[in-house]
């Protein structure tokens, strides 16, 4: 074809079929990465090759790698083309080996010169890339890791080494045998790496009859991870669920400790507020270091402990804050009369219009004497008293 305006060659290019390798739609740049794998070398050639065919196989351009897709000499419009064309396929060649290999083939211009180079290069299969291979193969192992991760691990190394030795694809019964041979040590080697926790299962499979294809092994081992991890996931959440539930009792115990006897509680043995008759004190015994202190407003029993802390009912809202059952008043006329040099003159005082011997306050183990008849000694760790004449008895509180 001669020579064409840029009309008739742009209406020429518009024209070409969707299928014909000529064709670029807008999405096939030339900084387009196509594949994800980068060829380093020997040791990855065979993935990054298989990968790159099927990429450029589905981009309609695997043409200008093999030779199939020439460039037009009669026809300078559609030999342009394939130049652009040849470009792009060349970039994403380039776009996908590593920085090293890169600089050796910047410089081509043809995108099957590439192509033939890398694979002269690095298509080699020597007895140190099949060792190391099926060193890798054997030691690989599932590590904690899930069935299916490991599975497809094993799965990726396997192809690499198959595509390495060509296994026979024949339909002879040489090449059956050896396939199944392939696939026993195979189904071996799958089992090997399984983790300890799946030795019921690997002695299931090698006990069996016939040994099961590799896939049948990975589906039982599956199902036993999903059973496991569905009973370790019930555990869990019994065990929340039980930790949660201590810690709120334990919550709204220390709670409960910290607002002292409860009000609602009355114990049937000794009638005191705050307890009852299962934690009472008189039935179950005092704790090491409480004391009884009497309580003269209820006649009952209250405790304390080594920091005074009190157990029981509380006093009579008649009580001062300090615990004793006078009035400020009052106990600063007690406290000025025990300061008295001569206690004796001062013994009785006139307290809510009642004569009181303040020895029975000044003393508590000394002998007080009431009236004539008896004296009554005064026990400050008792808590009851009696006496058998009530004369010389006073209301204290009737102030």
């Amino acid at each position: 074809m001669g020579d064409t305006d840029p009309g008739t060659s742009q209406t020429l290019i518009s024209k070409l079929d969707i299928g014909d390798p000529l064709y670029l739609p807008p999405s096939d740049s030339s900084a387009l990465t196509i594949v994800s794998v980068k060829l380093k070398g020997t040791e990855n050639y065979s993935v990054w090759s298989s990968s790159m065919k099927l990429a450029l196989e589905a981009k309609n351009k695997f043409g200008f790698i093999d030779g199939k897709c020439e460039r037009s000499t009669d026809d300078h419009v559609l030999a342009s083309q394939w130049d652009r064309c040849n470009s792009v396929v060349l970039t994403w060649l380039l776009n996908s080996v590593s920085e090293e290999l890169f600089l050796g083939q910047v410089f081509s211009k043809y995108a099957s010169e590439v192509w033939e180079d890398l694979k002269e290069t690095y298509d080699k299969i020597d007895g140190y890339v099949v060792y190391d291979l099926y060193k890798k193969i054997n030691c690989i192992s599932q590590s904690g890791s899930t069935v299916a991760d490991y599975y497809n691990r094993l799965t990726t190394m396997w192809k690499q080494f198959d595509a390495m030795l060509k296994l026979p694809t024949c339909s002879c019964k040489a090449a059956k045998d050896y396939n199944d041979f392939s696939m026993l040590i195979k189904l071996m080697q799958f089992i090997m790496g399984l983790d300890d926790v799946y030795q019921p299962v690997r002695t299931n499979l090698l006990t069996r009859e016939v040994f099961p294809s590799v896939k049948v092994a990975f589906s039982v081992v599956s199902r036993e991870e999903s059973h496991r991890l569905s009973s370790s996931g019930s555990k869990s959440q019994s065990v929340s669920f039980v930790s949660k539930s201590n810690q709120t009792f334990d919550s709204k115990r220390r709670v409960s400790n910290q607002r002292g006897p409860n009000p609602n509680l009355k114990c049937t043995h000794c009638n005191m507020i705050g307890h009852i008759v299962d934690r009472c004190f008189e039935v179950v015994g005092y704790p090491p270091g409480f004391k009884k202190r009497s309580n003269t407003m209820s006649g009952k029993n209250t405790f304390t402990n080594k920091s005074n802390a009190t157990v029981g009912s509380s006093a009579s809202t008649s009580m001062s804050t300090s615990g004793m059952p006078f009035t400020s008043e009052q106990m600063a006329k007690l406290l000025s009369l025990v300061g008295e040099k001569n206690v004796a003159d001062t013994q009785n005082t006139n307290i809510g219009g009642e004569n009181v011997n303040i020895s029975s306050f000044v003393n508590c183990s000394s002998s007080v004497m009431f009236g004539s008849q008896f004296n009554w000694i005064v026990d400050s760790g008792a808590s009851q008293h009696m006496v058998n004449n009530d004369k010389g008895m006073f209301d204290m509180f009737a102030v």
